[in-house]
């Protein structure tokens, strides 16, 4: 079998020139593609263009199984599974645990993703159609609702510092390093380093600098020890 055949290919959303990723769920899965070590090649996708059998991103396809795979917590038990070789991304005893985290963490963070809106990278030659397509998903008639006042702003950022305390607690019990269990990470870091990278993307550099101090710098530095998995490729 060939070095092609064993490749997976990873759908992610196309942003404007230069390309690159920055939603939340494909960094979930792009960070668990880096830190299992496989080969894959990343095929950027027109949401507007979107075949359904590729819905929602990201998704990937295994060339040497065969097999489509989406959702990005479905991903990460299919490289496990499918490559017991790489480091695990999330041991069999706790796949519930990692489960409720995951809902958990979405639940927190879609709570104040409006933040970002306004830093979408749209792609300006299919930007119109992304945006419509995003306010009918969201209920509202343009896509201008979604976007907050300065108010509005300071508000939701003393809001979603209050939500992650209790989210950022779990870190404490670990003095060794960065990560949930420590020096070690887990799927659980990358589910959390996924929704900070698309704050730091699309999101306002001032209220970055604050998230990212918030709880002694906890969040912050998650972010940096991630930095070994965040390549674009």
């Amino acid at each position: 079998m060939t070095s092609a055949t064993k490749e997976i290919v990873y759908y992610d959303i196309a942003s404007a020139p230069p390309v690159t990723c920055f939603a939340p769920n494909p960094w979930k899965t792009r960070y668990a593609l880096k830190f299992k070590g496989v080969t894959y090649r990343t095929e950027w996708t027109e949401l507007t263009k979107l075949p359904k059998s590729l819905h929602p991103l990201p998704v990937i396809h295994d060339l040497s199984t065969g097999k489509i795979v989406g959702d990005t917590f479905d991903i990460a038990l299919y490289l496990d599974e499918a490559y017991p070789d790489g480091p695990r991304l999330i041991q069999p005893h706790s796949v519930g645990a990692h489960a409720a985290l995951n809902t958990h963490i979405d639940a927190i963070f879609t709570a104040s993703s409006e933040l970002c809106l306004s830093g979408l990278l749209f792609n300006p030659d299919t930007g119109g159609g992304f945006r419509a397509e995003f306010f009918r998903r969201a209920g509202k008639e343009r896509f201008e609702d979604l976007i907050m006042d300065d108010e509005a702003r300071v508000q939701a950022m003393e809001q979603f510092q209050v939500a992650l305390s209790n989210l950022t607690k779990i870190f404490r019990s670990r003095d060794e390093g960065p990560f949930l269990e420590g020096a070690k990470a887990t799927y659980g870091d990358l589910m959390i380093g996924g929704w900070l990278m698309w704050i730091y993307k699309t999101g306002r550099p001032d209220e970055w600098e604050q998230i990212s101090g918030w709880h002694d710098g906890l969040l912050g530095n998650l972010h940096k020890g991630l930095e070994k998995w965040a390549q674009v490729q």
